[in-house]
């Protein structure tokens, strides 16, 4: 199964993803890990436009083609790559379930960006303004909403799998 979850830089994308993980005993693909890798490489890709998540659909691919389930962990902002993320599920014969990760309460949302220090060696954050100028494409699919601002990540990735339970993907 993969699962992607996807939601604007500082909504808990990662701490939900590394939960889920650990519980599910899956593949953590972060596109943060692989941009900054692309960036402190012998290339020096600053702008990785689209490199981050081409390696990620593939990396994904085939650890889905070998039996393992698969967090996705991106921003995910448009329906291009969102689209992309659902062609990777489809090649690989496996079910994908897509979860929006969303911290509605502004000034939570906007402390955690603001307090946000790097967790990958190189690693730039976004800042608040970084944030909400960001492109971010309205959803045209059915997904799963999970509000990280409402619950605990222990609460959050508890829902998560209880609608993985009821649902099986799709």
């Amino acid at each position: 199964m993969l699962i992607v979850l996807s939601g604007l830089p500082g909504t808990g994308k990662t701490t939900l993803a590394r939960e889920l993980a650990r519980r599910l005993d899956a593949v953590h693909l972060r596109i943060d890990s692989i941009e900054t890798a692309l960036a402190r490489s012998v290339l020096r890709i600053r702008s990785a436009e689209d490199a981050g998540y081409v390696v990620a659909y593939a990396v994904a691919e085939d650890n889905l083609r070998l039996g393992h389930a698969v967090i996705a962990d991106s921003v995910n902002p448009i329906e291009l790559t969102r689209s992309a993320w659902r062609d990777v599920a489809a090649r690989a014969g496996c079910d994908v379930v897509e979860v929006e990760v969303v911290c509605p309460d502004t000034a939570e949302h906007r402390r955690r960006v603001e307090e946000r220090t790097a967790d990958i060696e190189g690693q730039r954050v976004p800042s608040w303004a970084d944030v909400t100028a960001r492109h971010y494409e309205p959803w045209t699919v059915d997904r799963v909403v999970v509000d990280t601002a409402a619950d605990t990540v222990d609460d959050c990735a508890s829902d998560v799998l209880e609608r993985l339970r009821n649902s099986n993907g799709r």
